[in-house]
């Protein structure tokens, strides 16, 4: 951060910094409790989802129902944990292209249209904690002792 005040930036950059920990923790957990319902349905119904797919088109529709579910049920414990954050986040990138792509684009960009709105808000939200790690409140911190974990 580069600042022109440069005694303003002495006493508000070291404490803004402190923050990007705090800040990646609530991405994390909003991701989180987004993944939570839908990981959860399609767990509770399967099938339905596996026939969905289907009706999309989708190659293998059964094995991509458990694969969705998996990754979604999977993001939710790891990412509240920060724990392999940036190895979650790519699988769940990728789950969220197709839905954009297969389920929510057609409808526009708005989320109460059922748009792709709220999806790509998901994408850029893992694409930060790709890029940034889970931050210092996490177990990827701990466990790896890597200071922007």
């Amino acid at each position: 951060m580069q600042c022109q005040l440069s005694n303003l930036c002495k006493i508000v950059e070291p404490a803004v910094e402190k923050l990007q920990s705090v800040a990646l923790l609530f991405v994390r957990l909003i991701l989180a409790y987004g993944f939570y319902e839908p990981a959860k349905m399609k767990w509770n119904d399967i099938g339905s989802v596996a026939e969905w797919f289907a009706s999309m088109g989708l190659p293998l529709p059964t094995l991509q129902a458990y694969m969705a579910a998996t990754t979604e049920a999977s993001g939710v414990v790891l990412l509240t944990l920060g724990l392999f954050t940036r190895l979650i986040s790519i699988p769940l990138m990728a789950v969220m292209l197709v839905a954009i792509t297969l389920v929510h684009l057609p409808n526009g960009f708005q989320s109460g249209n059922n748009g792709f709105e709220i999806p790509l808000y998901y994408f850029i939200m893992l694409f930060v904690l790709l890029t940034h790690g889970a931050g210092n409140l996490s177990f990827d911190r701990l466990l790896f002792k890597s200071k922007e974990a």
